[in-house]
């Protein structure tokens, strides 16, 4: 007498070898993954770095320009960059405009990408002045140009400080 099996209980399922091969295979393809991820979300940061650095750059130019044209006034003692990042923000009055209009260079200060520990946007930045050397950048009365604080070196192998 053959017994026949149930149809629910003729299916064979995987065997134990089976599954542990499958499991090392999808293992070893998260293994390379891994770096990638990483490779591209540090692509990323020093993408947003390069942007943030040029916007903020580009508005301590517009504000130097603007203090040459004579929309904004200076003291003789002082080298004609904005005091602080914040100004950029906050506005300044128009001396040429006759309703006192404010003459405004960013919207926001954006946020150093690679800043660990930073409260707030503008001290995530290190800030040269206009009379610190390049090779040595130093606070001053006025910020000439921002700067990475962090210690790391970029994918192109220079320090995210020199860029």
């Amino acid at each position: 007498m053959i017994k026949k099996r149930h149809p629910l209980f003729a299916q064979g399922g995987f065997t134990l070898i089976e599954m542990l091969v499958t499991v090392a295979i999808v293992a070893i393809l998260a293994s390379v993954a891994m770096p990638l991820t990483e490779l591209s979300r540090q692509r990323s940061k020093e993408q947003e770095l390069r942007q943030d650095l040029r916007e903020i750059r580009m508005a301590i130019d517009a504000y130097k320009q603007a203090v040459d044209e004579g929309h904004i006034l200076k003291a003789l003692d002082q080298s004609g960059y904005p005091p602080t990042l914040s100004l950029l923000v906050d506005g300044v009055v128009d001396a040429k405009s006759p309703d006192s209009a404010k003459l405004y260079f960013l919207r926001r200060i954006p946020m150093d990408p690679f800043a660990e520990n930073a409260v707030d946007a503008e001290s995530s930045w290190g800030k040269r002045s206009y009379e610190s050397p390049p090779d040595a950048p130093q606070n001053g009365n006025d910020v000439y140009d921002v700067y990475a604080l962090s210690d790391r070196a970029g994918l192109n192998g220079i320090p995210y400080r020199q860029w």
